[in-house]
């Protein structure tokens, strides 16, 4: 089995709640309200697919794995210190080593060398 993809019919149907922030033809993202709403409801007893109905998102359009994924995003959330906030936007790959501090940069030099220094040590008792 595939991913489910969305028609264009159902893209611009689901692009135009207010609940939801983007779509593409295989994924959806959900507004920090829509999640914060969500757990709340799904927290007083209702299920899934009634939630979004009354959101106005079509739950047929989602299937069974993206409902499942979405609740377990929510109970995941709700656990962070970041709460519902979207992290992906911060976490834009690896650091940048420019704007180090001095203190910053001689550590990261001392561990360097720490490192060098292993890698030598490892090479001289090997066999080559």
């Amino acid at each position: 089995m595939g991913v489910n993809h969305f028609t264009e019919e159902q893209q611009e149907e689901l692009r135009n709640n207010p609940y939801i922030e983007k779509v593409s033809n295989k994924s959806i993202t959900y507004t920090t309200e829509f999640k914060e709403l969500f757990a709340k409801e799904y927290r007083a007893g209702k299920i899934p697919s009634q939630i979004l109905t009354e959101c106005g998102i079509n739950h047929k359009f989602l299937g069974k794995k993206r409902k499942d994924a979405l609740v377990a995003m929510v109970k995941r959330c709700e656990f962070r210190s970041d709460g519902f906030e979207d992290i992906r936007k911060c976490n834009l790959g690896r650091p940048v080593a420019k704007d180090l501090t001095d203190a910053e940069r001689i550590a990261r030099l001392e561990h360097q060398i720490k490192y060098l220094k292993q890698e030598n040590e490892f090479l001289k008792k090997s066999n080559f």
